[in-house]
């Protein structure tokens, strides 16, 4: 009986460090998305590693977990973004596809960076790189077919999406990798990235 209320007493712990741990993760990620090095004029900014905590609660504590908390990241950036979304005077059709393409489904995909999170630094490499592929080929879909009329004259409409939503997108995966790589590696923090994998 002892050890079931041990047992019982660790399992509602570690609960709590989760709840605990991912709710100062989506703070720090929320706050992280504000500071923008540079903004583009439709939207997307380069962000001082805005979605590496996010990544770190998918390798941390697995897929499930990571696109569960990515879901909640996705609708706090809805909810930060919603006024200036309401600004470009968007027909309806046109306002819900950049509503599931420019917010729920990229920021949700973010879930998917703890994927290989069992293979080591190339596990997290690869699982951060795919999520973040994944989020740039979402708002490449926005850009070419929800925001095709402010395409500048003589540019291919996907060209142009294409050149758009990757002058963020490249810098913020470079940023990603890197933040990543510095923290799996340092013995001090190594720790947060893979504590509770099992």
């Amino acid at each position: 009986f002892v050890y079931i209320q041990k047992g019982l007493y660790y399992m509602k712990s570690k609960r709590i460090q989760r709840l605990v741990l991912s709710a100062v993760m989506l703070g720090m990620a929320a706050v992280l998305s504000m500071i923008k090095v540079f903004e583009l004029p439709l939207g997307g900014a380069v962000t001082p590693l805005s979605m590496l905590p996010i990544c770190i609660l998918s390798i941390r504590y697995g897929v499930k977990w990571g696109l569960f908390s990515a879901f909640v990241f996705a609708l706090i950036q809805l909810g930060m973004g919603l006024g200036e979304l309401m600004t470009f005077g968007m027909t309806v059709k046109i306002w819900t596809g950049c509503l599931v393409f420019d917010f729920l489904l990229p920021f949700t995909l973010l879930g998917l960076s703890g994927i290989f999170r069992r293979s080591g630094t190339a596990g997290i490499i690869g699982g951060i790189t795919l999520a973040l592929i994944l989020r740039f080929l979402c708002h490449f879909i926005s850009g070419s077919v929800f925001f095709g009329t402010w395409c500048p004259d003589g540019w291919n409409i996907y060209l142009y999406s294409f050149c758009y939503n990757g002058s963020y997108m490249l810098p913020e995966l470079v940023f990603t990798l890197i933040g990543a790589v510095i923290l799996f590696k340092a013995p001090q923090t190594g720790k947060l990235l893979t504590g509770g994998q099992s």
